[in-house]
């Protein structure tokens, strides 16, 4: 385990993940390898491990420096898990034994204040996970409308004040001074944002609206979800950690909707009383953090943990 870094669920996820030790299996979020290093472990001389990562330092970390992973049946690439089917087809790999993601924003990351995730350090106001493409975080605030930066706010963040937010930030870039800082974007909103939960700071909600705009990470799950239906062999399994109701609902939804028949009423096969299209998937399990788990890392106690298997009569179809 990296010092900077506690793997949520590892046992857990892992445990869930790998059901034959010869198979192949995809780390969609290396991270800094907490889940790729148990699931190696698991592993037999004839089973192999491909993980992937948005983010550079993530790579770098697997690859050079003491923390690297040293292991033939290992492999990373640098890109985000919508790319898995490109990943896939450039390697001649149909069929996947099982796909690991651990979404959100690594522990590294938050404790970077060069990265501008966390309001808790001044930083510049960054937030992407690949700092090498797109916009940042800053960049964004500073040409988009007011409307645009409410609309991010508050579909993103669930912020009631989202408004009120979008408003001062118009105000301020009104007269030439946009944030550009962690520091800075994290005061205005204190001056924005009238009451908050005890406990949570002012600008929680904005800064999580803003990294998940920033990085595009709900397009980016829905796309890595419809690559593992895609991918999975019969038996395979897909495990997902999510750490916020917007993540684990698509997660919910799209287990849940293959995970039953699927019956087109346009079709004449459904009035001919025809056989509907079989499930995709099987649900298996919800996991949350044990006390023990959350009392030791308390950024464990909102992860949430869904694993499915893939079904042979939902392949056949």
């Amino acid at each position: 385990m990296d010092p900077q870094h506690t793997t949520v669920l590892l046992q857990e996820a892992v445990d869930a993940l790998v059901h034959t030790p010869d198979g192949l299996y995809v780390d969609g979020t290396y991270g800094r390898g907490g889940h790729a290093r148990l699931i190696l472990s698991r592993l037999s001389a004839r089973g192999r491990l491909l993980a992937i990562d948005r983010d550079p330092e993530a790579v770098a970390h697997a690859t050079t420096g003491p923390r690297r992973v040293d292991d033939p049946r290992f492999e990373i690439e640098h890109c985000g898990f919508a790319e898995l089917p490109r990943v896939l087809a450039a390697r001649g790999i149909e069929r996947i034994d099982g796909l690991l993601l651990d979404l959100g924003v690594s522990s590294p990351q938050i404790d970077d204040p060069a990265r501008g995730f966390s309001f808790r350090a001044a930083g510049p106001l960054d937030m992407r996970m690949d700092p090498t493409r797109g916009e940042s975080a800053a960049d964004f605030l500073a040409r988009a409308s007011e409307r645009e930066i409410a609309d991010v706010i508050r579909d993103y963040g669930e912020e009631r004040f989202a408004r009120a937010i979008a408003r001062a930030l118009a105000a301020r870039r009104a007269e030439g001074r946009s944030p550009r800082t962690t520091e800075e974007l994290a005061e205005l909103v204190a001056r924005a944002v009238r009451t908050r939960e005890p406990g949570q700071n002012p600008a929680t909600r904005t800064f999580q609206a803003l990294r998940i705009f920033v990085n595009a990470e709900l397009s980016q799950l829905e796309q890595g979800l419809q690559a593992a239906l895609a991918c999975l062999a019969p038996g395979g399994r897909l495990a997902v950690i999510s750490f916020h109701s917007l993540e684990d609902r698509i997660v919910k939804t799209f287990i849940a909707r293959h995970s039953r028949e699927q019956v087109d009423r346009r079709a004449p096969e459904y009035w001919a009383g025809g056989p509907s299209r079989p499930m995709a998937l099987r649900a298996v399990a919800r996991i949350r953090p044990g006390v023990a788990e959350v009392a030791a890392n308390p950024r464990a106690r909102s992860a949430i943990l869904r694993v499915a298997e893939r079904t042979a009569a939902g392949e056949a179809a």
